[in-house]
């Protein structure tokens, strides 16, 4: 059983090392057309709507864009697509591998919410699908000749979805699935919308036809959508690392000022792409608001040691406290590591526990069996540097206490 615990890990390091790569291409292809487009010189004759030269690794490259096509069609087209199809699905991947596999540990939180463990898995697939349908409703009325409107419509959805899965899931869960529920919106604008507008202005250009101008203008909206949410869903999905980001009663307020920060950070960038000047009020709003999400972070959002040592053992807490050699390493935990991972860390210029992780009560260090033994036990990497000086019998016991539980 051990053995698994030991792939399943290199199996999340391998889905989140995949998922990182393809959002580095997704991104930055997303980044680079954004840029180019913006940044086209239009000033010239011709059928081309712009039009810029660049040079990078050596080459120069001529660069033209067209609104429909050029008089000859291509045979030859890059679509830009498997980028994002490939984050989704890794990403999917992740949240599968992570948050259902170890839902027990890292999404549902009893406190917040008394469902199951199914339950928890179906609210978190359920949600992504909802979301995407809402938001294509919204886009699909008469809401979407108003750009600004719906902008502020579309911020409203993602803010009621951030309480809503901060009712529900743990404060790390529910910022990761904030990021999921965004990203699956940008996903499905490439798939269901962009995707399909792009193959029926290529088939009518191929059979002679005038191409409809509506699909282009459709694209390009959800396209400036996907453009302002990028940055936000980077943060969200980094926020997992980060207990000031999700350990705290205001996780969703903090997620919804992260929104606002994304526009005001590519508002700069699109209009500098654009050559409408560097509206330097951008940033000052970002630090503003940047500083507010720092000032709430500060606000505790988990319960105290009273609560942690009174509170009933789940089944999966029980498992590990109940088993052959527990005692002994709550003894070196409490020693070796709670002074860090505590509610109220004694470590020198310490002020939260490491990863939001806490390893004072006997609920805590049996919840967190799996890591202790990962990080502690098979592995040296806690404590760092083994500054509190772990004996290798004692990373032995550990072991053979979570083998013993699992």
């Amino acid at each position: 059983m051990y053995d698994i615990a030991i792939l399943w890990d290199w199996i999340a390091f391998a889905v989140r090392w995949l998922h990182v790569i393809t959002a580095i291409a997704w991104i930055g292809s997303s980044f680079y057309f954004i840029a180019l487009d913006l940044s086209l010189n239009r000033d010239i004759d011709g059928p081309a709507d712009g039009e810029e030269w660049q040079v990078h690794g050596g080459g120069f490259y001529h660069i033209q864009k067209y609104l429909v096509a050029p008089d000859a069609m291509p045979e030859h087209l890059t679509w830009f697509k498997w980028e994002s199809y490939a984050t989704w699905l890794s990403g999917f991947a992740m949240l599968a591998v992570v948050y259902w596999v170890g839902a027990e540990l890292y999404l549902i939180d009893p406190a917040k919410a008394d469902i199951s463990i199914f339950q928890g898995i179906l609210i978190s697939a359920a949600s992504l699908a909802v979301g995407w349908v809402i938001y294509d409703l919204l886009c699909k009325s008469p809401l979407g000749e108003q750009p600004t409107t719906l902008m502020l419509l579309l911020f409203i959805l993602l803010v009621a979805m951030s309480w809503g899965y901060n009712q529900i899931f743990t404060g790390r869960a529910a910022l990761l699935h904030l990021g999921a529920f965004t990203a699956t919106i940008m996903t499905a604008n490439v798939f269901f919308i962009i995707m399909p507008n792009q193959r029926i202005v290529v088939a009518d250009l191929k059979a002679g036809r005038t191409p409809d101008p509506k699909y282009g203008k459709i694209a390009k909206l959800r396209s400036t959508h996907n453009n302002y949410l990028t940055l936000p869903v980077i943060f969200l999905m980094l926020s997992n690392h980060y207990p000031l980001a999700f350990g705290t009663e205001f996780a969703w307020i903090i997620a919804a000022l992260v929104f606002l920060m994304g526009v005001t950070i590519r508002h700069y960038f699109n209009s500098m792409h654009a050559r409408k000047g560097r509206p330097n009020w951008t940033w000052a709003v970002t630090v503003i608001l940047f500083i507010v999400i720092a000032w709430l972070s500060t606000y505790p959002g988990h319960d105290t040691y009273e609560e942690a040592e009174a509170r009933v053992l789940t089944a999966y807490e029980q498992q590990f406290a109940s088993a052959a050699g527990f005692e002994e390493a709550h003894d070196i935990v409490i020693g070796r590591c709670s002074m860090c991972h505590a509610r109220e860390p004694v470590w020198n210029n310490m002020q939260w526990a490491p990863k939001g992780v806490f390893l004072e009560t006997e609920s805590d260090i049996a919840k967190h069996a799996r890591e202790i033994y990962l990080q502690a036990g098979v592995s040296h990497a806690m404590p760092p540097a083994n500054i509190t000086n772990i004996e290798p019998e004692d990373r032995a016991k550990l072991i053979a206490w979570y083998r013993a539980g699992s």
